[in-house]
């Protein structure tokens, strides 16, 4: 090995026995974002290198997401994964990091006339917990008006409501919703044909942080990883999802 590989190994040893821990809050497991206990996914390996270029390393905790806001204003977490401006949190708001394209999906068969936000409140909808805030204030009218509109603390659960008739219309990422059909294939027909609704521009997430200062530190790590290669490296790995 040469010196200067072997100069960097020792380098980035150093750093790892070093840094602090942060404990950072996730969602449960929605592949390719985030592979539960796994400590890998889209959405994790950027969370990860940002803050190990900072000089931090993750404790993951992988939660439902209201239960993760609730530990975070309890001081519990020192930040949570997957939020934006619009989650009524009292937080520092890092950068933009990640972005999710949600779609509204309905069995082909139903042949609903979904043209809106707002022609959604007429079915019944399965979308991600806090999609009512996350989503933005059209969409959080139709929820809070809609008697049928309900979240779900896994996101497994809404293939298996969709396929299975028991809701009309699911709404989320479409990665998560195509990787979860292989996981419940045996259970519902996910052959069936799908009408997809694209009525939300990409979703914008950003880490919601207890102070500024870790926000600050993120941030430049993310810019760091940014610039250095490595963050376009990490998309490159999720490609085939």
């Amino acid at each position: 090995m040469g010196r200067g590989v072997l100069g960097w190994v020792l380098l980035w040893l150093a750093v790892g026995v070093s840094a602090d821990p942060v404990r950072m809050g996730f969602g449960t497991h929605k592949p390719p974002y985030i592979f539960e206990n796994e400590q890998r996914g889209l959405e994790y390996d950027i969370v990860d290198a940002a803050l190990r270029s900072a000089g931090y390393t993750i404790e993951a905790h992988y939660l439902p997401m209201e239960r993760l806001h609730l530990m975070l204003k309890r001081g519990e977490l020192d930040g949570i994964a997957t939020t934006n401006r619009h989650g009524q949190l009292d937080v520092a708001y890092s950068d933009v990091y990640i972005q999710y394209h949600n779609v509204a999906a309905a069995l082909a068969s139903r042949n609903y006339d979904i043209r809106n936000i707002a022609d959604l409140g007429r079915y019944s909808v399965s979308a991600f917990q806090r999609a009512r805030y996350l989503l933005g204030p059209e969409f959080q009218a139709m929820a809070e008006h809609n008697p049928r509109y309900r979240e779900e603390a896994h996101q497994i659960a809404r293939n298996r409501l969709l396929y299975s008739g028991r809701i009309d219309v699911v709404v989320g990422d479409l990665r998560i919703l195509n990787y979860f059909n292989r996981e419940v294939a045996d259970q519902v027909d996910v052959t069936q044909p799908l009408t997809l609704y694209e009525l939300f521009p990409p979703t914008p997430y950003r880490v919601g942080f207890r102070t500024a200062s870790m926000r600050d530190k993120f941030n430049r790590g993310l810019a760091t990883i940014r610039s250095n290669g490595t963050y376009r490296a990490i998309e490159r790995r999720y490609e085939a999802y």
